[in-house]
């Protein structure tokens, strides 16, 4: 069974909001090394969109060479898009129809290394159903007293194992863990 995983950026207090953390070499490739390491990838529409417009190649924006493995990395991925608003996508893209908890059931089952969730919407709904596996939690040295704060509103309590960190010279730290 291949485990489902969440990885996601926030700042020091919570905040998801993806244009206030460190863009910077390293993380990117910790971002790569993520997905590279997923033989696939379950979007939310938010998300979807927003990385699409970013990362489709060609990009249509001035991107370092740095972060050129990360786009080649995302672009190339398989994806899976949950939306109730969109009934098509491309980009290497199926579309994810039914119930929700089957159809990651079912994925999750097949062989493989994992399966990547992009989007915070989708993750909270993944983790009430008991589904995610693996967390990664990138801590970024920032308070930023506003936006959405990660899994705010969550209905029950998740125990969790730390199985490791990874510390960047931003003074970001990705610590991961797995369900207990």
């Amino acid at each position: 069974m291949r485990p489902l995983r969440f990885s996601v950026n926030v700042t020091l207090d919570g905040c998801y909001d993806h244009t206030v953390g460190i863009a910077d070499e390293e993380l990117h490739r910790n971002a790569m090394e993520y997905i590279a390491g997923c033989d696939a990838l379950l979007f939310g529409r938010v998300t979807y969109k927003m990385m699409e417009d970013a990362w489709r190649l060609p990009v249509s924006w001035p991107m370092p060479d740095w972060m050129s493995p990360f786009a080649q990395t995302i672009d190339a991925a398989k994806k899976y898009l949950v939306s109730s608003t969109v009934n098509t996508a491309e980009w290497n893209t199926e579309m994810v129809h039914g119930d929700l908890a089957t159809f990651v059931a079912q994925l999750k089952q097949q062989p493989g290394r994992g399966i990547g969730v992009g989007g915070v919407q989708l993750a909270m709904a993944l983790t009430e159903l008991g589904l995610i596996d693996e967390y990664q939690i990138v801590v970024h040295p920032r308070i930023v007293g506003r936006g959405p704060t990660l899994f705010a509103g969550l209905s029950k309590m998740v125990d969790l194992k730390f199985v490791g960190r990874e510390e960047f010279g931003s003074g970001a730290v990705a610590m991961r863990y797995v369900v207990r």
